[in-house]
């Protein structure tokens, strides 16, 4: 784990604990520690209370670093063509996440306020069938870039959840659902390949 690999994680996060950054990255809490401190030492993250995130010299050395270290994958064509494929995806699931927070009542858009079991079970019938669409191709992700095979399995332990009955995990802010991994994994790949959400 080097400091790069961890300051990129933690910019993902935008602030977190070293645990937490080590979830995302799959990789050894105690390295990630190791990796945010060296960070911190140099003036390139912030830290407190057990969390860092990055200062602005920070974002800037790793946006220096992104163009090297990242060369191979931006010219792989396999990874392009497989982060198309995600966002036409990702056009879906925004859709979705849009239908979850609310719902339309004699004609209004109206906040959901999840009192209507029925609906929102729906909704969660599409998410799994829409995991399902994504899941070969989040694996074709992971086959260039084998870090990614990790949101792969924190999605599939958010939308366990959901179906089992603990809803906050479809799009709840401050845990680990299903769009907050989704959300997480996009960021990933925008820094990865260069790319802008809005492009």
């Amino acid at each position: 784990m080097t400091r790069f690999e961890a300051m990129h994680g933690l910019a993902i996060k935008k602030f977190g604990t070293p645990a937490a950054v080590a979830d995302l990255l799959g990789a050894p809490p105690e390295e990630v520690q190791a990796g945010l401190e060296a960070a911190l030492a140099e003036g390139l993250a912030m830290g407190a209370k057990g969390a860092f995130m990055l200062t602005p010299k920070g974002q800037q050395a790793l946006a220096a670093e992104y163009p090297a270290q990242f060369a191979a994958h931006r010219a792989d064509p396999a990874l392009s063509a497989g982060y198309e494929r995600f966002e036409a995806v990702n056009t879906d699931l925004k859709q979705l996440i849009t239908e979850w927070q609310t719902m339309t009542v004699a004609g209004e858009t109206v906040p959901n306020d999840h009192s209507d079991a029925d609906y929102d079970n729906r909704i969660i019938d599409r998410l799994g069938e829409l995991h399902e669409r994504a899941e070969p191709l989040l694996r074709g992700l992971a086959a260039r870039l084998p870090r990614l095979g990790r949101y792969c399995e924190r999605l599939s332990a958010a939308l366990d959840k959901a179906e089992a009955g603990e809803i906050a995990f479809v799009s709840g802010a401050k845990i680990d659902s299903y769009h907050t991994v989704w959300f997480e994994l996009h960021e990933d790949l925008l820094r990865v390949l260069d790319r802008s959400r809005d492009d």
